[in-house]
């Protein structure tokens, strides 16, 4: 029986979608026992983020500010000999810009903006955001995100071939709300990384002897830095961050759990 080449189209980014979900490494986060989808082989996806990392510095300044850098790498390197991840190229590198962030590549490359030390008032505070940071690289964040849009491009791609025989109006109409659903599921799921973030970081943080309750502290205080600094606050179902009241609200609840962690109580 000939097959429509539509449908061949159909039948083959079917497949596609299916090879995603057989091939993916599929593995579980340690300490949330969440599964992982990751179509990206672990040293590829760290040489994307060295790559990244390397033009972050060498197009953002780098801070010269002597307190902040030795904070940064006290803080860090206090967490990372507790953190295992054999292959991870740890540096931590302090950019000048106002702004109250941090981030993270695959790789272990974490920046961190001068601006925060506006915020943080002592280690434990700075241990959060670092913490938070590194569980980021160790859970291979980055490639989830990218494998979930590679996903849903091919998601996509179905439906457009599914649709290749309706109307304009038609086509039109499906194609926006797929895609439109496409962009909130992996916003929603990039909001629950970042919280999934905050309890690894806040569990790193109490390894390395630094009292967790502090992780509540810090977001307490950007909040308020957020408020007072009169900061636009983004819709939370379509931002990829939780509100900052959600954030709290998590850590607080996770707290009894990072405490088992801390030899300080």
């Amino acid at each position: 029986m000939h097959i429509p080449i539509t449908l061949k189209r159909i039948a083959h980014l079917s497949c596609l979608l299916g090879f995603f979900s057989l091939v993916a490494c599929t593995t579980t986060v340690e300490e949330t026992g969440r599964k992982q989808f990751n179509v990206l082989n672990a040293s590829e996806e760290a040489k994307l983020g060295i790559s990244e990392f390397q033009k972050f510095k060498q197009s953002k300044p780098i801070s010269s500010n002597g307190t902040y850098n030795a904070s940064t790498q006290r803080v860090a390197s206090r967490i990372t000999r507790g953190v295992s991840m054999p292959n991870a190229q740890w540096e931590f590198v302090v950019f000048s810009d106002p702004t109250p962030n941090a981030f993270a590549l695959p790789g272990g490359k974490v920046g961190i903006h001068s601006g925060l030390f506006k915020v943080v008032q002592n280690d434990a505070q700075l241990a959060a955001v670092i913490g938070h940071e590194i569980a980021h690289v160790t859970t291979r964040h980055s490639g989830e995100r990218i494998s979930r849009q590679m996903a849903g491009s091919a998601f996509g791609a179905v439906v457009g071939e599914v649709l290749h025989r309706k109307t304009d109006a038609t086509r039109a109409v499906t194609h926006g709300a797929t895609q439109g659903a496409i962009t909130l599921a992996n916003l929603n799921f990039s909001r629950k990384q970042e919280l999934e973030a905050d309890q690894i970081g806040a569990i790193y943080m109490a390894k390395a002897g630094y009292d967790p309750r502090e992780s509540v502290e810090i977001w307490k205080r950007i909040a308020e830095y957020k408020k007072q600094s009169g900061a636009g606050s983004t819709p939370g179902i379509l931002s990829t961050h939780p509100l900052d009241s959600r954030r709290i609200a998590e850590l607080e609840n996770f707290m009894p759990q990072a405490l088992t962690y801390y030899s300080g109580n």
